[in-house]
């Protein structure tokens, strides 16, 4: 089961195996959106903040975060208001 706001892995793998062919422009585009959404909060997550079957599902899918800060610690650290 994925984490609250993020794409379901049965719509990620319905996406995934059905050609983009066989698929609508409003669908194609939905997925598209979807997809940067997901990747968003992918990044957003700290590693240590999501479950194991979200690392699994996000490494699987190349969408994985490899450090454990959050974007809004790393946006910290970059303007130096992280101390």
């Amino acid at each position: 089961m994925s984490d609250n706001a993020r794409e379901s892995f049965g719509e990620k793998t319905k996406a995934a195996v059905v050609p983009d062919s066989q698929k609508s422009l409003t669908t194609r585009a939905k997925e598209t959106v979807v997809g940067k959404a997901d990747s968003t909060a992918s990044t957003a997550q700290p590693q240590s903040k999501k479950s194991t079957p979200q690392k699994i599902g996000d490494t699987l899918s190349n969408n994985s975060n490899e450090n454990d800060q959050s974007l809004l610690d790393k946006t910290k650290d970059t303007l130096g208001l992280n101390k």
